[in-house]
């Protein structure tokens, strides 16, 4: 019997998940979970990169641990577990920082958006952040990583220090291959359709927060940019307010944006299926998330389960990767 693939992926707690969020990346989440052996973590350490308050880092990991609850991870079918919870992830990245070179961490873009204004004031975490994302992959021997096309910088990076490691010290790690969703893996502003729907940037019309209400989801879809030709057709370049509400009707119905384009002779029509089909398939989230608010324990539990599990992969690839580098091991008492 062939053993099932490993897939990895986390989600920073940097506040509201919002409907990209969803969208572009936990649904597919919720798919991997019968057909692999799926891992899922709330990335706390990447969050540290950012200036925040002890107590707000604390409630976001917390609010993001129900979230992916929320949206369907099921502990008994997949791994969900707090990054900051298995130490393997910090030791692992001093290991993969002396892998990495300078060069390669410079080129990746966050850090240069970032850093624009002038690199002494950036903090020195942002720069080498992407090793600790490379360990975050690495240590769970993982097959396919879900991300973004935002995030394949990221990934290429981790397969190179993976293989340049393996080439240098011996066949240690597993080499990740992406897996990029199609339909809305990326879920532009509806005010501003030439930028991602994010929740680290304000946009009250242009951002549809996960858990906000039926009304309110409505309201922004109907308030959501498109042209003036009057013109129903999926056209990205030429019309990128109407390309998004179409994407974000074949995510919600599973059918191809071209294709609904020519069921509408009307924007209002559109918006209103839009919106009538979002609501539909976010209905469910907000009413599991409103149980799991009720029973704190339960996810404290989940965490506290998915991190033990988490470190025993975890544990087993660090020793192979410490061993493979020349350090000492501890001796047995």
């Amino acid at each position: 019997m062939a053993l099932m693939q490993r897939v990895l992926s986390g989600i920073a707690p940097s506040g509201d998940f919002t409907l990209g969020n969803y969208l572009g990346a936990l649904k597919h989440w919720v798919t991997f979970q019968d057909s692999s052996d799926a891992l899922y973590c709330v990335v706390d350490l990447h969050a540290l990169t950012n200036d925040i308050e002890p107590a707000v880092l604390r409630h976001n990991s917390l609010d993001a641990a129900l979230n992916l609850l929320a949206v369907g991870l099921d502990p008994a079918r997949c791994t969900v577990f707090v990054q900051s919870h298995v130490t393997e992830h910090t030791r692992l990245t001093w290991l993969l920082e002396c892998t990495a070179t300078y060069g390669e961490l410079s080129r990746m873009t966050q850090f240069k958006e970032k850093s624009v204004k002038g690199r002494e004031a950036v903090r020195a975490g942002l720069f080498t952040y992407p090793a600790l994302m490379a360990a975050d992959i690495l240590l769970y021997d993982t097959n396919v990583v879900p991300v973004g096309d935002d995030q394949r910088q990221h990934l290429e990076l981790t397969r190179e220090v993976a293989v340049r490691f393996n080439n240098r010290y011996g066949d240690t790690f597993v080499v990740p291959e992406a897996a990029i969703p199609g339909t809305a893996a990326r879920v532009m502003d509806l005010q501003h359709p030439e930028r991602k729907m994010s929740k680290s940037v304000t946009s009250p019309l242009g951002t549809v927060g996960l858990f906000d209400p039926a009304d309110e989801i409505t309201r922004k879809i109907r308030k959501a940019v498109t042209d003036t030709d009057g013109e129903v057709r999926y056209d990205r370049e030429a019309k990128p307010g109407l390309a998004n509400l179409l994407e974000l009707l074949a995510a919600a119905t599973g059918r191809n944006p071209a294709d609904l384009a020519r069921d509408y002779t009307r924007y209002g029509d559109l918006k209103n299926d839009v919106a009538e089909a979002l609501n539909e398939l976010l209905t469910p989230v907000r009413s599991r998330r409103a149980e799991l608010e009720n029973d704190l324990p339960y996810v404290h539990r989940v965490l506290a389960e998915g991190a033990e599990k988490a470190h025993t992969i975890a544990a087993a690839t660090y020793t192979r990767a410490a061993d493979a580098m020349g350090l000492l091991p501890p001796t047995a008492d």
